[in-house]
């Protein structure tokens, strides 16, 4: 499908969207997300695209939502925006595949939700990160959900109530991004870290993405509850079950990537 807003490339086993309004900082108009959200549904429908890499054009990797288009908008106009914005972020976890964001430059606001929601992180020496609603008057009450559980109580109340931007060397020391690599080698950094991450079967990696991200929110009893009973099913068949008949036939498993 063709976007207005987006750019989706198909290179073999992975898919490349990309945020493509370099002269709006790639800001994230209610169009903006319903193109993204369908552009993560869509392909994540296809059985045969192992990973998705998020980048975006121009110097500034998202500047969050459209204040322009906000300004004119009354509560409920908002609700459905912001319920909009919801529904792509959650896009990026539901989506069976591995997503890694290539940050280019400054993601802020609902960029860095955009950042944070997606399963991995390969950000350039020149990105940086804020949450700038606690220097304004509109708190990033929704950037915060995503953030927050990335880098913890105290660095995320910091980065709440300050507004301020911290690099992309100190992302990686809170946590909140996985590489940080010189700008003339994002793009082959982020393509080498998204094969590294999807290795193996796709039908594994995508039941144990859902699986991963559940019982995260779960107390311990509760996880281990859930994690024993999709791993049992899991290595009963399919390539669970062939991952240790080829380390014991001392072979290489031959993926069917299904059940």
């Amino acid at each position: 499908m063709e976007y207005e807003h987006l750019r989706c490339e198909c290179d073999g086993e992975q898919v490349t969207i990309t945020l493509d309004r370099p002269e709006r900082r790639n800001c994230l108009s209610t169009e903006v997300l319903r193109e993204l959200d369908h552009a993560l549904r869509s392909t994540g429908g296809q059985d045969d695209v192992a990973g998705i890499v998020l980048a975006a054009t121009g110097p500034v990797f998202s500047a969050g939502h459209d204040l322009a288009e906000m300004a004119r908008m009354d509560e409920d106009e908002l609700r459905v925006l912001f319920e909009t914005c919801t529904s792509a972020m959650t896009a990026l976890s539901d989506v069976p595949q591995v997503v890694v964001a290539q940050v280019q430059g400054l993601a802020t606001a609902a960029g860095a939700q955009l950042a944070a929601s997606c399963d991995l992180i390969v950000a350039s020496e020149d990105a940086g990160f804020s949450t700038p609603g606690g220097k304004g008057g509109l708190f990033c009450h929704t950037p915060m959900v995503a953030v927050a559980r990335q880098v913890g109580r105290k660095r995320a109340v910091e980065l709440a109530f300050t507004g301020g931007e911290i690099d992309a060397t100190t992302a990686l020391d809170w946590g909140l991004v996985n590489r940080v690599v010189p700008a003339a080698e994002l793009e082959a950094a982020t393509r080498a870290f998204l094969g590294y991450a999807t290795r193996g079967s796709r039908h594994a990696k995508g039941l144990g993405k859902r699986t991963l991200y559940a019982q995260l929110d779960l107390p311990v009893g509760d996880a281990y509850e859930l994690a024993v009973d999709v791993m049992a099913r899991a290595a009963a068949k399919g390539d669970g079950a062939e991952w240790p008949r080829a380390f014991v036939e001392k072979r290489p498993p031959e993926w069917t990537h299904t059940e």
